[in-house]
């Protein structure tokens, strides 16, 4: 009896699979977001279709196709360059580090209206700061190797 009590809390770490535990979290968040988007705003617009009110269209009215695309080639850049980085310094994190800093730059920068001084220190004290944080945390703290 005590040792079943004892195997209760204790733990015991598949260091093989460990890597697998956030990603497993973060996608059944995403789906269950999904889900919701889907309940809210696909069974109205099914409704309306059904009706005769609607009509199917890829891109909405006011669709910023600049911010859009923007977002996707730097995307792609950002996951690509860390690739290529990290493997320059391999099992420090290093990619993550140095090409967050300009993905973050530059997406925020494509994102920003009005322009002005004040604005472009806190982007870019932001762009710094924020992927120090993250890569100091998450790879020295938690141990979580990073690309």
């Amino acid at each position: 009896m005590g040792e079943r009590i004892n195997s209760l809390f204790s733990i015991k770490i598949n260091f093989a699979e460990s890597h697998t535990f956030f990603p497993t979290i973060v996608t059944c968040v995403l789906f269950l977001l999904l889900l919701v988007i889907v309940l809210v705003h696909g069974i109205p617009f099914i409704r309306k279709l059904r009706q005769g009110g609607g009509k199917i269209s890829i891109w909405a009215e006011n669709f910023d196709k600049l911010r859009f695309w923007g977002t996707m080639l730097f995307t792609i850049f950002y996951f690509l360059s860390m690739d290529y980085v990290g493997a320059l310094f391999p099992n420090m994190g290093f990619g993550f580090l140095i090409m967050s800093m300009p993905f973050m730059l530059a997406l925020s920068l494509l994102y920003v209206h009005n322009f002005n001084r004040k604005k472009i220190v806190v982007i870019a004290l932001n762009s710094i700061i924020a992927p120090s944080i993250a890569w100091y945390v998450l790879g020295n703290l938690f141990n979580i190797s990073l690309p």
